[in-house]
This record gives C-alpha cells, sequence and structure tokens, in this order.
C-alpha cells in the first residue's frame, strides 16, 4: 500500500514539472515576439547581405596591377 503512495507523489511531481516548464515555454516565447517589433528592417538589411562577406571589408582582388612608368 505504501508504494502505491509513493508511485502517486511521484506521478504528481512529474506532471508540476511538466506544467512548470511548459510554462517556462510560454513566457520565453511571449518574451520573444515582445522584444520584435515586426518591421521587416532586419530582414531587409540580412537579405541584401552576401553569405561569408564581412560589411566593411573590401576584399576584391585587382584583375591587373597599372602598369608602373
Amino acid at each position: 500500500m505504501a508504494t502505491t503512495f509513493l508511485k502517486r507523489q511521484k506521478e504528481m511531481k512529474r506532471l508540476e514539472k511538466q506544467r512548470e516548464k511548459a510554462e517556462r515555454r510560454a513566457q520565453k516565447k511571449l518574451a520573444g515576439r515582445a522584444g520584435t517589433d515586426g518591421s521587416d528592417e532586419n530582414v531587409n538589411t540580412l537579405e541584401n547581405e552576401v553569405p561569408g562577406e564581412v560589411p566593411g571589408i573590401d576584399t576584391a582582388v585587382p584583375s591587373e596591377p597599372e602598369p608602373q612608368i
């Protein structure tokens, strides 16, 4: 009889942890939504960038050096 009571307590703790975890996920999701104001400004800048390119650094290699006279 004691084992049934212990099993029930264990199950109740498991369910409580599950509820707490779901609440944390929901809060995190809401916080993430509140952090973004819905503007497309950041999306547009990411679309225009070339993958692997660091902004502000010119990595172009000249095709031919200029002849010096």
